[in-house]
């Protein structure tokens, strides 16, 4: 309970208020004898409780953003993929029948890409007799 209360009454980083605040619009009573207190009317509460939730939404917005914007930083296409290039398809996570991996091959024939799916997902065109789905990460072509 006092863990929950500790959480509740600090103040976060991305609203900068706490969740008393934003849930309250005060803090409660902690003890302190000396403190004056006002009840504002209803109204004026609710006004005022709206508002802090509308600057807390758009702070959340604002974080929101800024994490977007600093993830993006290293999702472009770096080796400048596009369609219809060839690439070699890194053996990974493709198993094969070989008695070993250290046996096995590093890098598989080039391929075309044939479609650019999205934000780093290429779709190669496979030959026949291959029993694996065609969409791949940008990291494993090169």
């Amino acid at each position: 309970m006092i863990a929950k209360f500790q959480y509740n009454d600090e103040k976060h980083t991305t609203t900068g208020y706490t969740l008393f605040e934003l849930n309250f619009r005060r803090h409660p009573w902690k003890g302190n004898l000396t403190m004056q207190t006002e009840f504002p009317k209803l109204e004026e509460f609710l006004t005022r409780l709206q508002r802090s939730w509308k600057k807390a939404t758009k702070l959340m917005e604002i974080a929101k953003e800024a994490m977007k914007r600093q993830f993006n930083k290293k999702r472009w296409n770096p080796q400048g993929l596009k369609e219809e290039n060839n690439v070699w398809l890194e053996a990974k996570n493709i198993y094969s029948n070989k008695p070993s991996k250290k046996l096995d091959q590093k890098r598989y024939r080039p391929f075309k890409i044939s479609k650019n799916i999205g934000q780093g997902t290429f779709q190669l065109e496979l030959s026949e007799g291959w029993m694996i789905y065609n969409m791949f990460n940008e990291d494993l072509l090169t």
